[in-house]
């Protein structure tokens, strides 16, 4: 109560942590520009020649240096937390994802008619992949090859606010003379995993339901004749939360894949100001995918989970990841000490305190593609605001269904339209 007997408000304004909030909206785009010029970057190094771990650190480099140009002023004597929300990775032909080797060691290869060959790991079974410890690999360091298919995958984020994106590309001899064409097969997964990529996308607003984009993405992977692959998810993104508790997967799970362990992803309904990662990623395999025979490196601290851990060597890896990645995905490659890094991962793993990122592999001879965008429900509707064009050399004899082709149609008339709107505001403003 004040001195004139009205009482006084004490109460801390909530902060507005969604899109509803114009300086939230803003770091989304900002972090999704810094995403797709990292992208556009590797995709350009992605040469013959080129190695991956020299990829990844490239691409990190990339995502530091324009986030350390952006939100450097203090608010309330705080500094903004800005830093990578994914770590890089680099996945060759049937090397999925979650590829990101240290500096000390890379992807242990015998290359044979442009296919990576890797030993399957020992008694691997149906164990649940976020269970699944590191492999080690030897000390090795292969160079990407004319033919070989890259899929990059890394993410960034401003204030907690994460904007994420995967792409996929044929090695050339340079980046001024990408390939004509690529095998048809590879054409075909492409497009029906890009085209799925687009059209996901575009079913996911204000009021519909992730079983419908479920279904848009069984349609179009039915109508090129792939096949999803099932662990992979679509994720709401919130502020330091990469993977939120709405989920969309690629496909309904069978009685069968039931019965083996695949879980069943909850109905929910889309809502306005929200954020999801549309991931997508489609073979010309079974789509049963399991672990590679290379050491995990990257982790996500699970914050629900709490131990004494008893070597020296983990508590300093747990104190590390505390202090700078307590939420969100990273790498044993951020760490100043990689020795002790690995040694003090496995316990954190067996103590359920981080959960592994295993890279994933599917069968030798499948042709595999991964795109990834993100999206954010605004009340103009939904807007891609991270990917990168389907390379051209992408083909496919096959033509989408009837509903997919219409709203394809209406996506490219809408970039048609941005894309000139934009190009008559830079005229006139080069003329003044």
């Amino acid at each position: 109560m004040s001195d004139d007997g009205s009482e006084i408000n004490n109460e801390v304004e909530e902060e507005i942590t969604d899109l509803s909030n114009s300086d939230v909206c803003t770091k989304y785009q900002e972090a999704s520009k810094i995403v797709n010029l990292a992208l556009t970057g590797l995709v350009s190094q992605s040469v013959a020649g080129a190695k991956i771990i020299d990829l990844c650190q490239f691409g990190t480099t990339v995502l530091d240096a324009q986030l350390s140009k952006l939100y450097n002023k203090k608010v309330d004597g705080v500094a903004i937390e800005k830093g990578v929300a994914f770590p890089v990775c680099i996945s060759v032909n049937e090397v999925i994802c979650n590829h990101s080797p240290l500096p000390s060691e890379e992807l242990v290869s015998i290359y044979t008619a442009g296919s990576f060959h890797i030993r399957p790991p020992p008694c691997v079974g149906r164990t649940k992949l976020a269970t699944m410890h590191a492999f080690p690999s030897s000390p090795s360091c292969p160079e990407l090859k004319v033919g070989d298919v890259v899929k990059i995958d890394l993410g960034c984020h401003i204030d907690g606010y994460i904007s994420v994106a995967a792409h996929t590309l044929v090695v050339s001899e340079s980046a001024d003379s990408p390939p004509d064409t690529a095998d048809s097969d590879l054409g075909n997964v492409a497009v029906a995993a890009y085209n799925a990529m687009l059209v996901a996308a575009d079913a996911i607003r204000a009021g519909a339901t992730n079983t419908e984009v479920t279904k848009v993405v069984e349609r179009v992977a039915k109508n090129y004749g792939v096949n999803t692959i099932a662990t992979v998810r679509m994720h709401q993104m919130k502020r330091y939360v990469i993977d939120g508790v709405k989920e969309v997967a690629l496909k309904e799970p069978t009685p069968e894949a039931i019965d083996e362990g695949e879980e069943v992803v909850p109905e929910c309904t889309f809502d306005q100001s929200e954020v999801y990662a549309i991931d997508v990623a489609m073979t010309t395999g079974d789509g049963k995918v399991r672990p590679a025979d290379l050491r995990t490196t990257v982790f996500k601290r699970n914050i629900e989970n709490k131990y004494q851990l008893k070597m020296k060597a983990s508590r300093y890896l747990l104190s590390e990841v505390d202090k700078n990645f307590p939420t969100m995905p990273f790498t044993l490659r951020h760490f100043d000490d990689e020795r002790q890094a690995k040694m003090g991962i496995t316990e954190c793993v067996n103590r359920g305190l981080l959960v592994p990122y295993p890279s994933l592999i599917e069968k030798a001879e499948a042709n595999v593609a991964h795109f990834k965008c993100t999206v954010l429900l605004l009340p103009s509707g939904t807007s891609k605001v991270t990917g990168l064009p389907l390379p051209a050399y992408f083909k496919t004899e096959k033509e989408p269904d009837e509903e997919t082709a219409a709203i394809l149609k209406d996506i490219a008339d809408k970039e048609a339209k941005k894309a000139a709107k934009k190009a008559a505001k830079k005229k006139k403003k080069s003329k003044k």
